[in-house]
C-alpha cells in the first residue's frame, strides 16, 4: 500500500510539474505572435513574461501595458489564472464543463495534490475553490471599479478592475497600468485595501477558508459557544492566521521605521500615507508583486529585512510562494522544544508529528540552497556591476514567486534571466515538490533493512 501511495504521489508530481511547464510554452508561443504584440519582441522576453504569469510572480523584462495589445493581455490574465488555480484544478474545471466524469485516478491525483487523506469529497472541494476564487475576484474587481471606472471609463475601467482583481487574488502581482505598478494610488484607500485584502485572503489557503467557515456554520447553529471560535480550528489554521498577522503587523512597523525619512519611498507623505504604505509594503512582500513606492531606493536594511519576508511567504493550500508560514512556525516550536530538552513537539494542545517536521525542514533547506545558488550564479554572471543586495532582493522575488523587483530584472544578462525563470519555475513547484521531482526510486527493502544507529557531533 505505501508503495502504490509513493507511485500516485510521484505520478502526481511529474503531472504537476509537466503541466505548468506546458502552459508555460504554450503562453510564450502566443504570446510571441504579432497579434500579441504592439512592436517586436524577441521569444526569450516572452517567454520571461509566461514564466512570470505562470508562476504568478510578477518580474517582467518587457512592461506588459506597453509592450502588448488586448490579445497579449488577455493571454497574460489567462496564464495567471491557471497559474493561480493550480494546473490540476484548472483541468477538473474543464472535464465538468464538459461534464466529463471525473475518473477514479483523476480523483486520486488530485487527492495527492490538494494533500486530502479522503478520496471522497475531492471534486467537491475543487469545486468549492473554483467557487470560492471567482467569487472573491469578482467582489474585488467591483470595489476597483469604483476607482477604475471614473478615471478609464466603462469599458476600460471594467477590463482594468477584472484584470487587477485576478492578478492581486492569484498573487501575480502584474499591472497593465504602466510602469510603475500602483504608485500613482499610494494614498488611495480603496485601492490599497482591497489590494490588501484579496492578497492576504488568498495568501491564507483554502483550507484555512474552509475551516473558519464550517466553525462560522456551528456559530450560527449554536453548536459552538463564541469563546472557543478560534481555539476550535485545526492547528494549521491556527498558525496560519497568527504567523500572517504577526508578519504583517512586525513588516508594516519595520518598513515605516526604517524608511520613515526617505525622501525616494514614503519621506515625503504624511503620517496616515506612510502607514498605509508601509501596510501595502508588508503585506505584497508575502507574494504579491504589486507595490506603491520605489522598491530600488529602499535602504539596504529594509531589502534584507522583505528578502525574509519574501522567502517566508504565504500559507499552504493557496496561490502563495515561499517555504510558508506554517514551516516556519513549526521549525520555530521544533527549536524552542529542543532548547527546553523536549522531545515531542507540541503546540497549542496538539503534537507535532516527526514527519511533518522532516517536511518542513527539507522544504526550507531545498529553497534555501536554490535561493543562495541562484545568486551566487548572478553575482558571477552580472561580474560584481550590480549591487549583492539587489540581486538578493531580485533571487527572494523569483524564489518566494513575490514579483518584486529593485529595478534590476530588465536590464539582466540572459542567462542571469534564465536563472530567475528557473527560480520561478521552482518557486512555484515548491520545494517539497522538488525535491521528490528529482528524487530517484527507492528499494523498498531499504526502508526495511535495520541499519545501526550511530551519532554525530552538532554544534
Amino acid at each position: 500500500m505505501m508503495q502504490k501511495r509513493k507511485t500516485i504521489r510521484g505520478n502526481t508530481v511529474r503531472i504537476t510539474a509537466a503541466g505548468i511547464l506546458g502552459v508555460i510554452l504554450i503562453g510564450a508561443l502566443l504570446l510571441y505572435l504579432p497579434v500579441s504584440n504592439r512592436e517586436p519582441i524577441s521569444f526569450l522576453d516572452a517567454l520571461f513574461s509566461a514564466v512570470s504569469a505562470v508562476c504568478v510572480t510578477g518580474l517582467m523584462t518587457v512592461t506588459p501595458a506597453v509592450q502588448f495589445t488586448l490579445f497579449g493581455k488577455v493571454v497574460l490574465l489567462l496564464l495567471i489564472q491557471i497559474g493561480g488555480l493550480g494546473v490540476l484544478a484548472c483541468a477538473t474545471a474543464f472535464f465538468l464543463i464538459l461534464r466529463r466524469q471525473i475518473t477514479v485516478r483523476d480523483r486520486v491525483v488530485l487527492q495527492e495534490s490538494y494533500g486530502m487523506y479522503r478520496l471522497g469529497g475531492v471534486v467537491d472541494l475543487v469545486k468549492k475553490v473554483l467557487i470560492g476564487t471567482f467569487a472573491v475576484e469578482g467582489a474585488g474587481a467591483v470595489f476597483y471599479m469604483t476607482r477604475f471606472i471614473p478615471e478609464f471609463g466603462v469599458l476600460r475601467g471594467v477590463w482594468y478592475s477584472v484584470f487587477h482583481a485576478v492578478s492581486a487574488f492569484c498573487n501575480a502581482g502584474i499591472d497593465i497600468l504602466g510602469d510603475d505598478s500602483l504608485s500613482r494610488y499610494a494614498g488611495d484607500i480603496g485601492v490599497n485595501l482591497t489590494t490588501m485584502l484579496l492578497i492576504i485572503l488568498s495568501g491564507l489557503g483554502f483550507t484555512v477558508w474552509f475551516d473558519i467557515i464550517g466553525n462560522a456554520k456551528r456559530l450560527w447553529k449554536h453548536e459552538l459557544p463564541r469563546r472557543w471560535w478560534f481555539t476550535r480550528l485545526k492547528l494549521h489554521s491556527k498558525l496560519a492566521l497568527l504567523v500572517t498577522l504577526f508578519l504583517i503587523v512586525s513588516g508594516t512597523l519595520f518598513v515605516l521605521a526604517a524608511e520613515y525619512h526617505n525622501p525616494d519611498t514614503i519621506g515625503n507623505m504624511d503620517l496616515p500615507h506612510k502607514i498605509l504604505a508601509s501596510a501595502f509594503q508588508s503585506v505584497t512582500t508575502r507574494t504579491a508583486g504589486f507595490y506603491t513606492f520605489s522598491q530600488s531606493a529602499m535602504h539596504e536594511e529594509s531589502k534584507l529585512f522583505l528578502c525574509l519576508l519574501m522567502f517566508i511567504g504565504g500559507s499552504p493550500g493557496g496561490t502563495a510562494g515561499g517555504v510558508k508560514t506554517t514551516t516556519v512556525a513549526m521549525l520555530l516550536v521544533a527549536c524552542f522544544t529542543f532548547v527546553r530538552g523536549g522531545n515531542d513537539m507540541e503546540c497549542m494542545g496538539r503534537k507535532i508529528s516527526s514527519a511533518n517536521f522532516r517536511t518542513g525542514f527539507c522544504v526550507t533547506v531545498v529553497a534555501f540552497l536554490a535561493f543562495i545558488t541562484g545568486t551566487i550564479a548572478i553575482l558571477i554572471a552580472e561580474a560584481d556591476s550590480v549591487p549583492a543586495i539587489n540581486v538578493l532582493y531580485e533571487t527572494a522575488s523569483a524564489i518566494g514567486t513575490v514579483g518584486l523587483s529593485a529595478d534590476l530584472t530588465p536590464n539582466l544578462g540572459r542567462f542571469s534571466q534564465a536563472v530567475l525563470m528557473l527560480l520561478m519555475y521552482m518557486g512555484r513547484l515548491g520545494p517539497l515538490t522538488l525535491a521528490l521531482l528529482f528524487a530517484g526510486k527507492s528499494n523498498p527493502r531499504d526502508r526495511i533493512r535495520s541499519l545501526p544507529e550511530e551519532r554525530i557531533m552538532v554544534g
